[in-house]
């Protein structure tokens, strides 16, 4: 494999190749494996992976792609509008105001080319130097809010990447912004020279990054149209097998974009159905911590960081770096833990023996495509509830909840007794309408009383002294150790010091309000889990008894491009769910506040990994306390 991960000397300082790139020859930083063209078999796979991918659903109508282009025209009009208007404000004349320009770049999966149905467009506003942050979140906001046609309109201007986010007839909108040291925007304005990122903030340096990648991805590939049907292939197997989320320790959109254009690369004659061929093949074989890089890591005219694990420790300790290749170069997946590259790791080697068995006229594209078996896969769950009466609070809270999983799960990972944390890739988010203090507390504990469950909105309609209480649900797979041979008794997993850690570490949010937002981490076994997790049938057919095999079929995962989802892909009310949970087990709940967790134990079974096995369980005490 030195060949396809060579990394080398690949490093270029101010603009003299260090190591040996031969840009001019190849592209990437290594030569090609081979250059031959595809053979019949492979066009022939081609043809049948381009026939299931529509089979699937996921290309758009021409009239939604119209709507999308209606939509961006619009908002790049309002773009200008507000420029001129901030730009009026400062004291500019009519002719600088109306030539102060504003525009909007597009990156992310429709930069891409590769974005389905209902996907959310990733757009970047980029002003000149006398328009600010501010008035973006104040002015550009309110217009916005005023716009015929503009829904849930949400902002977070404290962000790592500040956002305004809205639907503009029906399609969704992730608006990011960036202001030049121009004194205007012109038109024709190109965002890859490097010099444009001289006096820029750091926000803004991230933010207008997302649209330089993405180009840089595009430049770099040998054939657009081929990288583009494999990317739609691998994007969609990643999102059914669950491992499609940044934000949850996965890979996100760009990192899964840049291993599949370093295939391209090292192919660069070969059909689609052939590079994902040889992506299973080239992932499942990879020597990571060894990066994947498109081009040779570059200096540029700032002081700013570019990855270098030679350098800084932190970027040694990343496990799976994949590079941006634009300056200045970053790791896209910093996120990546041991438990969730060991689950790709498995996803790899799962979809390597498919594709093989597909070359071979022994399956069919359609077993790539199986839906994960997360809540089917584990005897024992962590469900992490976030919760608070107001719908903006809630959105708010919620992601704040959302962005700190992954803290939970790095500590769960140094307990003893586990084998591995798996978080799943979205949250589930529900309301429930309730009849008094008592059922809404109950809720935001994560305990859904039957007859709240299925209390349905017209039960409530004019009725006063309801209670409207907003929940989000993550949750995360807890594999346990196998019983060491010989040992006896019960077995403790004590997860009271990671939980307790992240609800403290989760209620130090600058923003926090202890009496509108709540938080509450409870362990559950897989058979209380609730309906809203499950899809018509599912829950039935993980109740039948089955022999479990270890199989392609059998490997871990979750699934979709935004990490928290409404269930059913709408904020559901109580009204349409069944009733949470079963009530014949009642799970512990970890409570907020600080409890010893050896007073009040949970007996358990545990089966290591499976939620169904042919072993005899052992008894294990859970405890814990937040």
């Amino acid at each position: 494999m030195s060949s396809v991960n060579g990394y080398g000397r690949a490093c270029v300082r101010r603009g003299r190749e260090i190591g040996s790139c031969n840009v001019g020859r190849y592209l990437g930083v290594t030569p090609p494996i081979s250059t031959n063209e595809s053979n019949a078999r492979e066009k022939e796979v081609t043809t049948t992976l381009m026939e299931e991918l529509h089979r699937q659903g996921i290309f758009e109508s021409e009239e939604e792609a119209k709507t999308r282009e209606i939509v961006l025209g619009r908002l790049a009009a309002l773009i200008k509008k507000f420029v001129r208007q901030v730009s009026l404000a400062r004291g500019l004349s009519e002719a600088a105001a109306n030539a102060a320009g504003g525009k909007i770049y597009t990156f992310g999966s429709y930069r891409l080319g590769v974005h389905g149905p209902g996907t959310d467009i990733d757009t970047l506003c980029v002003v000149p130097r006398h328009v600010t942050r501010e008035d973006f979140f104040t002015v550009l906001e309110g217009m916005l809010r005023e716009m015929e046609g503009v829904t849930n309109v949400s902002s977070v201007p404290e962000a790592y990447v500040p956002i305004i986010t809205m639907e503009i007839s029906g399609i969704p909108i992730d608006l990011l912004f960036a202001q030049l040291a121009l004194p205007s925007i012109p038109d024709d304005l190109e965002l890859q020279d490097d010099n444009i990122l001289r006096n820029m903030d750091d926000k803004s340096i991230r933010s207008v990054n997302g649209s330089r990648v993405i180009n840089e991805i595009l430049r770099l590939v040998p054939n657009v149209d081929v990288f583009r049907d494999a990317l739609r292939c691998i994007k969609l197997w990643a999102q059914k097998r669950a491992i499609y989320s940044n934000v949850n320790g996965f890979l996100g959109g760009v990192a899964w974009a840049m291993l599949v254009a370093r295939v391209c690369q090292l192919y660069p004659n070969a059909v689609a159905g052939a590079i994902v061929s040889r992506f299973f093949v080239i992932m499942h074989k990879w020597s990571w911590p060894q990066p994947v890089l498109l081009k040779a890591i570059e200096d540029g005219p700032l002081q700013v960081r570019v990855w270098n694990p030679k350098l800084y420790p932190q970027d040694r300790a990343h496990r799976m770096p994949i590079i941006t290749p634009a300056y200045p170069s970053m790791c896209a997946t910093h996120n990546v833990m041991q438990s969730t590259q060991q689950i790709m790791k498995e996803e790899f080697q799962r979809g390597c023996t498919i594709v093989d068995e597909v070359m071979l006229g022994k399956a069919e594209w359609s077993a790539l495509f199986v839906k994960h078996d997360f809540f089917q896969r584990y005897r024992f769950y962590l469900q992490v509830v976030a919760s608070s009466r107001d719908r903006d609070i809630q959105n708010k809270w919620s992601g704040t909840v959302e962005s700190k999983i992954r803290q939970l799960v790095m500590r769960l990972e140094y307990v003893d007794a586990l084998k591995l944390a798996h978080p799943f890739t979205k949250g589930f988010e529900m309301v429930y309408n309730c009849l008094s203090e008592e059922e809404a507390q109950a809720v935001s504990r994560g305990e859904i009383p039957d007859a709240v469950a299925q209390r349905k909105q017209e039960d409530v309609a004019g009725k006063e002294g309801v209670i409207s209480v907003h929940t989000t649900s993550f949750f995360i797979g807890l594999s346990i150790k196998p019983k060491e041979a010989g040992s006896t008794g019960p077995r403790r997993l004590d997860i009271s010091y990671p939980t307790a850690e992240f609800i403290k570490m989760v209620k130090m949010w600058e923003k926090f309000d202890e009496s509108a937002m709540h938080i509450t981490v409870r362990h559950i076994k897989h058979t209380v889990l609730p309906d809203y997790v499950f899809e018509p049938g599912e829950r039935e057919a993980a109740a039948r008894p089955k022999k479990r095999t270890r199989g392609i079929k059998d490997s871990p995962a979750p699934a979709a491009k935004r990490s928290r989802t409404e269930a059913g892909n709408q904020s559901r009310t109580a009204s349409s769910a069944s009733p949470s949970r079963p009530s014949t087990s009642t799970p512990q709940v970890l409570q907020t506040a600080s409890a010893d967790p050896r007073t009040n134990p949970s007996m358990l079974n545990d089966l290591p990994h499976a939620a169904a096995s042919s072993q005899s369980p052992d008894p294990l005490t859970v405890a814990a306390s937040a």
